[in-house]
């Protein structure tokens, strides 16, 4: 789960703690646009105070105003719709004809908000399943494929462990990429088995570890929210490690290096064995095309088409390096720019496509 959302359940514990009366609002359901998915969370003190956000904040006002106005007086949950014509559209902020359904909880010191911490923290990933009846909420093991439900009677969502990145190869690209990562909320691991790229690294709140790729692989034991990136450039290094992370569930996996190092590297996987489709889920060359030359910008790049992914959009929707480079290639062959950098043409990239968006 997000940070934000994890902040909505500390904080919710905390209050009650101290004896405060709190609302916990979940975004249970969206139809047309809307600011905040499925699962977004909201918790409401009684004085009016508020953490995390089910919309871009008019929802908010109109609930905390209801709060103020009325008192925390609800002792059963409430399923309730916002934006259902234009005009509440309009005047709550969500775009025409958006409409987002939300329940509303009174949590007490049975709701179980710190058992469901203390399960979060323990990296387990559990299921709280809430009885709209009688407000009663009980925890179960989820696996990584379940998500929220929600049938009018009882309103099941998961938390659990944060999404988990592996980067292969601690160079300076890398040191964007996992700060940037860190900050969208992954778990980061960086592994480079080779100590002169290590002895440099002060990203703070990544780990390191010092292994064969291929073996981390393995031992992270990837499931459906991980996400592989290899950027060594080194076949020793990054073969392997691709070749056992397109066996796993792993929902993005991508290698930096030109279209042409690409090619070869798909024909090296098939030597190893790796299946056709599994190969078709190499992403590769990795990123979205934005332009992007130095390595922050090809970080974000690379997160981008990541978080497309992770989002369930094609990155070929968008518009992906490869398609890109085709409808540039004829203006980039006819005049490179006065300004490439020479350590280009050594790696045989067309300026200004960096080696990272190729």
């Amino acid at each position: 789960m997000d940070s934000v959302d994890l902040e909505v359940l500390r904080r919710s514990a905390d209050w009650l703690d101290e004896g405060r009366r709190v609302l916990l609002v979940s975004v249970v359901k969206t139809w047309g646009s809307s600011p905040r998915p499925e699962g977004a969370m909201l918790a409401v003190r009684d004085d009016g105070l508020v953490v995390g956000s089910v919309s871009g904040g008019c929802i908010e006002d109109d609930i905390v105003d209801r709060v103020r106005r009325e008192g925390m007086t609800a002792t059963r949950c409430e399923a309730v719709k916002y934006g259902i014509t234009a005009d509440e559209a309009r005047k709550f902020g969500l775009p025409c004809g958006g409409t987002i359904q939300l329940v509303l909880e009174p949590l007490t010191r049975e709701s179980g908000m710190r058992s469901l911490l203390r399960e979060i923290e323990a990296g387990h990933l559990v299921a709280r399943r809430l009885d709209m009846a009688s407000g009663r909420a009980t925890l179960h093991p989820a696996s990584a494929s379940d998500g929220l439900q929600f049938d009018g009677a009882t309103l099941t969502t998961v938390h659990g462990p944060r999404y988990r990145m592996l980067v292969i190869g601690a160079s300076q690209l890398s040191k964007y990429l996992a700060q940037i990562a860190v900050g969208l909320d992954y778990q980061v691991t960086v592994c480079d088995p080779r100590e002169e790229y290590m002895e440099t690294w002060d990203i703070a709140g990544v780990t390191l570890v010092r292994t064969m790729p291929d073996d981390t692989v393995l031992a992270m034991n990837l499931d459906e929210r991980c996400a592989v990136v290899a950027l060594t450039h080194d076949p020793k290094l990054d073969d392997l490690a691709l070749m056992e992370a397109l066996k796993s569930p792993a929902f993005y996996v991508g290698a930096l290096g030109s279209r042409a190092n690409n090619s070869k590297r798909r024909e090296r996987l098939r030597e190893f064995d790796v299946e056709d489709e599994e190969i078709a889920r190499l992403h590769g060359p990795i990123g979205l095309y934005i332009g992007s030359r130095t390595p922050p910008e090809i970080a974000i790049s690379i997160l981008a088409e990541i978080t497309a992914v992770k989002n369930g959009v094609n990155p070929a929707d968008i518009v992906n390096v490869a398609v890109a480079k085709e409808k540039l290639r004829p203006a980039i062959d006819a005049k490179p720019p006065a300004d490439a950098c020479p350590a280009l043409d050594a790696l045989a990239i067309s300026p200004p496509i960096t080696e990272g968006q190729t």
